[in-house]
């Protein structure tokens, strides 16, 4: 009896503090509605994908097959992955893909690379034949669908009239699913289509490729996808994308980029050549090149920004990459995008010029100096051939930045900056890292205006092209760390940095989306979102766009608060990383409050909790019940976002 008084006591508590009016902390936060601060540019909920580890291939991009087009040459060794390790970034080994992905099946000695008028790249696989042994290639690790649908092709060309090759699908020795079987292969290379339904789940399945005859048979490629892909791109992948509901996407790189010719990117898909990755492990398949990208940004209705290669690439390249890309088709470079199947521009407003060009690291690194001097004859270059283009030049706090702006701010729209925060044990300072940093960059952009003559006038704002946090194991593949809670709570405080900086930040792109230091976490069944993409995904749907001024309080909470474009909704968002709850009071100067529109809450007390694809969500976006109008309390490690309806 007394245990029942007791619970029924507490939900009366409970209730009291969501329910009633009036004072009830020893802190206010005053709300001043008339003293507005810039609006916050919609482009700080960006995205950034990059060329690296699973983002794309193996994240985005639907491909099903390790190394199709045959990088590696495939030989009677059959050892694909190694391992790796980035002390830097605290992470332990991470297995990548060093060798052919693909196994001899058959007698040895049958298999050799030919360079003599290879399909793709620098060498094709011929293999010798036997009119009654089976010989081929297979690659295992695939994972099926139960119920599902499977689309492909392969490219063949045998030098007789009696090869014969068969498709199918194993789970170790068990033949599960006889593809197709493909006879009268001409010399000339020629693409199969097939399909194929799979009944079951199959999670170590393997596609084997064998062939009979008397002469040689070459495989110049082969291409599996499941059959609901869109455009070549994962499904479920793409809804997540969507619920992001990013408003821009940087891509192809980071470090990448500045060793990557965008031509490789353009062209019959399964003829671009692949390549070693210029900065990462692995291979660029070049599958997805600008056509593709600019596929995804359409069926994200998202804004492309595209960064050019100013480290290995040419003046006279990243021109005409900017004329394939928005230049009319009368143009040379307008001609051959629409040979490629693309009649008019793109119409691409945002370009990066480069990539962190003052590190060591990137490729084509030249001394400040110098570079100023590449990249103000680079935007010389891409100005000449699209005027109407918005210009982001490479910046680090620092020297870096303020000689770009004083002898380059002509040359820029907006100037770049990138931030990567660490693990920290204790909570706070964890999350607190990421917003002193937003901090500390807008601080030192606000010093160069006073001290650079003619700056403050020109506006060049910041765009965080590059923010996250980057620790811990690669447990999804290269650069694949797990967020934790506290991450989330981090990720959260940085916005508030942004819409306290609202009038010097104009884009931010959180890097990266998928995997790879993902918002988004994929496993080859499986799809979830980080801790930090709830974030990311919370905020932009829920938050205001004029922030407010306020003051009074003093207390441990991070607190910003907006209202809507229209002034019809208030925002107060509230980031407790504390082990205790806290509270205050708010009243608006100048304006009033008519009643509770609704409230949001993402809160796990654990701050080391994580979610992962395949199980039940441990931190996600709660709609909860909250009736007070003038108080507010905030549980332990928690994120709340308030909205209240205005006079």
């Amino acid at each position: 009896m007394k245990k029942i008084i007791f619970i029924v006591s507490t939900i009366s508590v409970l209730l009291s503090l969501n329910y009633c009016s009036g004072p009830k902390s020893d802190e206010t936060l005053n709300i001043k509605m008339s003293q507005t601060r810039e609006p916050v540019s919609p482009y700080i909920y960006g995205q950034f994908i990059e060329h690296l580890g699973r983002c794309i291939y193996g994240g985005i991009w639907a491909e099903m097959l390790e190394d199709r087009k045959f990088y590696y040459p495939v030989t009677d060794k059959y050892s694909p992955w190694g391992t790796q390790t980035d002390e830097f970034w605290n992470a332990g080994e991470f297995r990548i893909l060093t060798a052919s992905p693909w196994k001899r099946t058959g007698p040895e000695g049958k298999i050799r690379m030919t360079k003599i008028k290879p399909f793709t790249g620098q060498h094709t696989p011929e293999i010798s034949l036997s009119p009654s042994v089976p010989t081929g290639i297979s690659q295992e690790g695939l994972y099926l669908k139960k119920e599902m649908k499977y689309t492909g092709h392969i490219v063949l060309s045998s030098s007789g009239p009696g090869s014969k090759v068969k498709l199918g699908i194993y789970s170790g020795d068990i033949s599960e699913i006889d593809i197709i079987e493909i006879g009268d292969i001409p010399s000339d290379y020629k693409s199969y289509l097939f399909s194929f339904f799979s009944a079951k789940e199959l999670t170590d399945a393997t596609i084997i490729i064998t062939a009979t005859g008397t002469e040689t048979l070459r495989i110049g490629t082969i291409s599996l996808m499941p059959a609901d892909n869109i455009n070549g791109f994962n499904r479920e992948v793409l809804s997540y994308l969507k619920e992001l509901n990013s408003p821009v996407y940087r891509w192809p790189g980071g470090n990448f980029v500045s060793g990557y010719n965008w031509r490789d990117g353009i062209g019959d898909r399964d003829r671009r050549p692949p390549r070693k990755n210029p900065a990462w492990t692995g291979i660029e398949h070049n599958d997805v090149g600008i056509h593709e990208f600019m596929d995804l940004c359409y069926l994200l209705d998202t804004e492309p920004y595209i960064a050019v290669n100013t480290g290995l690439g040419t003046v006279e390249e990243v021109a005409q990459q900017v004329e394939y890309i928005n230049g009319a088709v009368t143009t040379p470079m307008g001609k051959l995008r629409a040979g490629n199947g693309r009649n008019d521009p793109y119409g691409v407003k945002f370009w990066a010029v480069g990539n962190e060009m003052y590190g060591d690291w990137q490729l084509g690194h030249i001394p400040l100096s110098e570079y100023v001097k590449k990249h103000i004859s680079m935007v010389e270059a891409m100005r000449k051939t699209d005027p109407s283009i918005k210009l982001v030049g490479v910046g680090a706090v620092g020297d870096w930045s303020k000689t770009m702006l004083a002898e380059g701010g002509d040359h820029m729209d907006l100037l770049s900056e990138h931030i990567y925060c660490q693990d920290l044990p204790d909570v706070k300072a964890h999350a607190a890292q990421i917003r002193d940093n937003i901090k500390r960059v807008a601080d030192e952009h606000r010093k160069y205006r006073h001290e650079i003559a003619g700056l403050n006038e020109k506006d060049i704002r910041i765009a965080m092209d590059e923010w996250n946090y980057w620790y811990g194991d690669y447990i999804y593949g290269e650069l694949g760390c797990r967020y934790h809670w506290k991450d989330g709570l981090g990720v959260a405080a940085g916005f508030h940095e942004y819409f306290r900086n609202s009038d010097i930040y104009y884009m931010a792109n959180y890097a990266q989306t998928v995997n790879v230091i993902g918002a988004i976490k994929s496993t080859k069944k499986d799809v979830q979102f980080e801790t930090t993409g709830i974030i990311l995904k919370l905020y932009r749907e829920h938050f205001g766009q004029i922030p407010l001024e306020s003051d009074g309080y003093k207390g441990l909470l991070d607190i910003s608060v907006a209202t809507d474009s229209a002034k019809k909704l208030l925002t107060v968002a509230v980031i407790n990383t504390d082990s205790i709850s806290h509270d205050f009071n708010f009243k608006l100067i100048d304006g009033k409050v008519k009643g509770v529109d609704s409230c949001y809450e993402v809160t796990n007390p654990d701050p080391m909790s994580y979610n992962e694809p395949g199980q039940a969500r441990k931190v996600d976006i709660n709609k909860v019940e909250w009736k007070s109008t003038d108080y507010i309390a905030v549980k332990p490690m928690t994120v709340n976002l308030y909205k209240f309806r205005l006079n």
